[in-house]
């Protein structure tokens, strides 16, 4: 099948997904939208949203309608290392009478993990989740075990309450592709969201995309052209968010302490790919850039206490950073 084909056949796959996860999900189409470019460019998500969105619900809804597997990790502050790749146990072998390790495979051995409330477990267990997230495997006891693809990571935060909680370091931030912030629902959704989740419905999901052909569509996402132009515009923009840089712009030497890296620009320009071929198009442009900016960006500048004092959000800095670049 040519890449045209296998183009149209995605587009076709995404209007069937969004039909099966609007049947558990109302609203949110962003989300879910967001969600699977990641998934489609092998990337990582991290969601904010306060407690009772649904955000549980969505992610199981999505592996669901991929037929992936799935695991959901409750990160609390007793949580070791080893509760999330898996331990060696000493076991008896009834034939020799001689006993040996035994790995028992943890949570992380699944297609998709939801790492909930990853900030309320210690850095090293945070470390251990973000190792596999970057390598794709797991060492323990010397040996190597690797991830079954594909391998997505959906970690939640809550925004609202950060007593007792451990700030995901700016370095380990990066690793993850887009930051999410889910919002409420509207006055009409929330309604519809009571009327189903109070009554007796019962969800039938139909598988939508195999594990093989999601395998394809991230090798089709790699393959898809791009204009050297919108690469440029990717990654001028980017280098517009670092305050040393002579691209940069005053309000960004004013507000912010930190840009971001060329991880920004890859994942700009990835996604976008992902974007333009969900949306039928053999090729992206400038306005899915655009559209990937906040979610790819937000997490990866850091405002100073100007922009504090100023009572500017990074997502307004990132805004002007668009409409002044045009």
């Amino acid at each position: 099948m040519d890449n045209l084909a296998q183009v149209e056949k995605l587009h076709a796959k995404k209007q069937a997904l969004f039909s099966e996860i609007g049947k558990v999900i109302i609203g949110q189409r962003e989300i879910i939208e967001h969600q699977f470019i990641s998934l489609l460019c092998r990337g990582h998500v991290l969601l904010e949203g306060v407690p009772g969105l649904a955000k549980t619900l969505l992610i199981q809804t999505l592996s669901d309608v991929l037929d992936l597997s799935f695991n959901r990790i409750q990160f609390t502050p007793d949580l070791m290392p080893s509760d999330i790749t898996g331990t060696e146990i000493i076991e008896d072998n009834t034939e020799t009478g001689k006993r040996a390790f035994q790995f028992y495979r943890g949570p992380i051995f699944s297609n998709i993990i939801l790492a909930d409330e990853i900030n309320r477990t210690p850095p090293k267990t945070q470390a251990a989740l973000l190792e596999a997230m970057q390598e794709h495997k797991v060492t323990t006891g010397g040996t190597t075990y690797t991830l079954e693809e594909p391998f997505f990571v959906l970690a939640t935060q809550n925004p609202i309450e950060q007593e007792g909680t451990y700030p995901l370091p700016e370095a380990q931030l990066d690793r993850f592709m887009f930051n999410l912030f889910i919002e409420y629902p509207s006055a009409a959704e929330e309604s519809q969201i009571v009327k189903t989740m109070t009554g007796h419905t019962a969800f039938d999901l139909q598988h939508v995309v195999t594990r093989e052909e999601l395998i394809q569509f991230q090798e089709l996402v790699k393959n898809v052209p791009v204009a050297d132009n919108v690469v440029d515009y990717a990654v001028d923009l980017v280098g517009r968010t670092r305050p040393k840089d002579e691209r940069s712009p005053k309000f960004v030497r004013d507000w912010l302490d930190w840009g971001a890296g060329p991880r920004a620009s890859m994942y700009l320009v990835l996604g976008a790919k992902a974007r333009a071929v969900l949306d039928n198009r053999p090729t992206p442009d400038i306005a899915d850039i655009q559209a990937l900016v906040k979610p790819v960006l937000r997490h990866r500048i850091i405002t100073n206490f100007n922009a504090e004092a100023d009572g500017i959000k990074t997502d307004e800095i990132l805004a002007r950073l668009i409409s002044e670049g045009k």
